[in-house]
């Protein structure tokens, strides 16, 4: 899917939500549990309660590696029946990759060729020749990892190299890279304060926002200060939306959250059009 397309969708729906399914067989609704697939059962049945309020979902790999080929199996499903049944929503492969140039290459073929997700989570650590394989591929995306919402970022994402923060320095470095238009950024909402410096570099990037909901990431403050004139954002809730409830309503629960956060979204937007 293209920028253009992503940003159509979100002013059409007037939400800039992205659901995560990170499916925990152990948190699931137990008699989701009876069903041949469990994991792909509860991912189609999310889906459909909620495509019509969210632009994107997210599938961590880690949720579905954890069961062997029948994970893997269930995800290959989950993504077949987004593209077939919901075309219009961008996916996103959260599998946080990122290797030797061969391996990277291998990497991105698996999630972008096989797959056919629209973009995929890499690490920038081992730099350009990791990341340019995935750059690649025309009308798919590299989410780079680039400051995240967990308590661990601080350990050497924030600290200064040479006078300048290393999330920073990762940020100014990637425009360089071959492809860099297909560059999107991952940017934890627990982080909402560093969006400000963060624009300043990619004004014009979307931003990946985990961390809103169940990590005590603040939607208003995200927008506040990373929106831009094509919003820029997808925000992203998982447990909060996913494991609303664990009972026969589950379907209805993950609905009524999603709810809540398209209608927060719908008036940021509508703010952001009467501006």
């Amino acid at each position: 899917m293209t920028t253009q397309k992503l940003i159509e969708q979100i002013w059409k729906k007037k939400s800039f939500l992205c659901i995560g399914l990170d499916v925990d067989l152990t948190k699931i609704p137990k008699h989701i549990l009876e069903t041949e697939d469990p994991i792909f059962e509860f991912n189609k049945k999310i889906i459909d309660a909620t495509h019509h309020l969210a632009v994107s979902y997210k599938p961590n790999t880690a949720f579905y590696e954890a069961y062997g080929l029948k994970g893997w199996q269930s995800l290959e499903k989950t993504i077949k029946y987004l593209n077939s049944e919901y075309p219009d929503l961008y996916t996103i492969a959260d599998a946080k990759r990122g290797d030797i140039g061969n391996t990277s290459s291998m990497y991105a073929k698996a999630f972008f060729e096989d797959l056919a997700f629209d973009s995929v989570t890499v690490a920038p650590y081992m730099g350009k020749d990791s990341v340019e394989p995935f750059l690649a591929f025309e009308d798919k995306h590299t989410i780079l990892l680039a400051l995240t919402s967990n308590q661990g970022a601080f350990d050497f994402q924030t600290k200064s190299v040479e006078g300048v923060e290393l999330y920073k320095q990762v940020l100014k470095t990637s425009k360089g890279w071959a492809n860099s238009k297909n560059l999107m950024y991952v940017v934890g909402a627990t982080k909402a304060e560093y969006l400000a410096d963060i624009r300043k570099i990619v004004p014009d990037s979307f931003l990946l926002v985990p961390g809103v909901g169940a990590q005590g990431g603040n939607l208003q403050e995200v927008c506040r200060y990373g929106i831009n004139d094509d919003i820029g954002l997808l925000i992203n809730s998982s447990r909060g939306v996913i494991y609303a409830s664990d009972g026969l309503d589950f379907e209805e629960a993950a609905r009524s959250k999603a709810k809540e956060l398209q209608n927060q979204m719908e008036r940021i937007l509508e703010i952001k059009r009467g501006n």
